[in-house]
């Protein structure tokens, strides 16, 4: 997923910001009023309507720019009856007692989940969660400007690729691409691997013509480069854009990323966020979302819903699930090793 510091926010907006029904900027909501937290662009306004219209509920849709912030929002004691956030500051959420275990009888459409995605480290028994779209680190690249058969990571070390590629900037992703090429995990907390992942960088840095975190997409589909290693979403939109882009899903392994729902403890609306949860379960409105969202479907009863244009890049590949490693949260050693090979990898390309 798109996150910090795996970066990933989905979109960079004012902490606090509103849209949606409501108006609320934070604090505590009525009873009447379901105060939701997260990204801005997470939901189509029908979905939002459409909860209200059944339930009676208005839903105050709260913004927040990066997982960090909200974290502290939650950590400050303000009011949010439901937040959608990353795989590993939710870890953090629940460690620090921040969050309150579901009520799955309230959840009637529980059953929807795609277990692939259950039981992840965050947490381990499904008790806080439930998740709302994954993403992949994917490659893609336009072959009708790349004459080159392209499998995996490895192949983007080419120095036929000098200048001709575009990468997010994501260190975690990136520096893990190097990792994988050398065999090892994304989640290595040995320094050494990450130091040897770093050198293996250097190699790569030649053939970086663009870091960008937001719209890279756009890049690719005005041909100011010819492939890149791109969030799921970006890869959505740009094969909606140009059908004829190739997306490769890497030999060496798939990183990826979820999001989640989790219902903040002392909320005093728990059965509206239960209500609302399961108002997005719901088959056909799962499908909208993910069409929405370009993220993963995560629910398996939304996959046969999801329109035939969308379904090659919202639903996993049959066999991929077997290859796949999310990336966690690491040791400080590590985490400095890493921050220190992104640093040298960026001034090696120029950036």
């Amino acid at each position: 997923m798109k996150k910090l510091p795996v970066v990933l926010a989905v979109a960079a907006v004012l902490a606090g910001s509103c849209t949606g029904s409501g108006g609320n900027a934070g604090g505590a909501a009525s009873p009447e009023t379901l105060t939701l937290f997260t990204w801005e662009g997470m939901f189509p306004q029908e979905i939002l309507d459409g909860f209200t219209k059944e339930t009676g509920i208005k839903v105050n849709y709260v913004n927040f720019d990066y997982n960090e912030t909200m974290l502290t929002r939650l950590e400050t004691g303000e009011g949010y009856d439901l937040v959608i956030a990353d795989d590993y500051i939710i870890e953090t959420v629940i460690g620090k007692g921040l969050a309150a275990r579901l009520d799955k009888s309230l959840l009637g459409n529980y059953g929807s989940i795609n277990p692939i995605y259950q039981k992840q480290f965050y947490d381990p028994q499904d008790v806080y969660t439930v998740p709302y779209g994954a993403g992949v680190q994917t490659i893609v690249y336009d072959p009708s400007r790349l004459n080159l058969d392209i499998t995996g990571y490895a192949d983007l070390f080419n120095p036929l690729l000098k200048d001709r590629l575009g990468i997010i900037e994501n260190y975690r992703v990136i520096n893990g691409l190097a990792l994988k090429v050398l065999g090892k995990s994304y989640n290595t907390e040995d320094t050494a691997d990450i130091s040897a992942a770093g050198e293996k960088l250097l190699e790569f840095a030649p053939n970086i013509r663009l870091i960008r975190d937001d719209s890279l997409e756009n890049e690719l589909l005005a041909g100011e480069i010819d492939g890149a290693v791109m969030y799921t979403s970006q890869v959505t939109a740009a094969l909606l854009e140009n059908p004829r882009l190739k997306v490769v899903f890497p030999k060496e392994g798939i990183g990826f990323g979820i999001m989640a729902f989790f219902i903040p403890s002392g909320t005093k609306n728990s059965a509206a966020a239960h209500s609302f949860i399961n108002h997005v379960l719901d088959p056909r409105r799962g499908a909208e979302c993910f069409e929405f969202l370009g993220y993963y479907s995560t629910y398996s009863a939304s996959d046969p819903l999801i329109r035939d244009e969308y379904k090659p890049f919202l639903t996993l590949p049959a066999g991929f699930n077997t290859n796949m490693e999310m990336i966690q949260n690491i040791g400080a050693e590590a985490e400095e090793e890493h921050s220190r090979i992104w640093t040298a990898f960026k001034e090696a390309a120029g950036r």
